[in-house]
């Protein structure tokens, strides 16, 4: 996996419902993400799944893409998680 494609897809798929990216980021420590993104990250869909709130995002939490391509999110929000001290580059 690759954080540069992480933090893409987090750009693309993620800020236009989470406008505070650095916030969202910074929400969870590193084993927090690393759960929520585990088994191809069905924990994190389906949280957005049950959310009426995230509406816009169930086509793409029910894609092959996504699941095919999360490990490279997982890998960009654990090496920017809470605590990490690290802050990632603006895109």
């Amino acid at each position: 996996a690759a954080i540069y494609k992480g933090q893409s897809m987090f750009a693309r798929k993620c800020v236009g419902c989470h406008t505070e990216r650095e916030t969202l980021i910074k929400t969870r420590k590193a084993q927090e993400w690393e759960s929520l993104l585990k088994e191809n990250g069905k924990p994190l869909a389906v949280l957005h799944l049950k959310s009426k709130k995230a509406k816009k995002s169930w086509n793409y939490f029910n894609s092959k893409k996504y699941a095919k391509k999360v490990k490279h999110l997982r890998d960009f929000l654990v090496e920017y998680a809470k605590g990490s001290g690290k802050v990632p580059a603006c895109n």
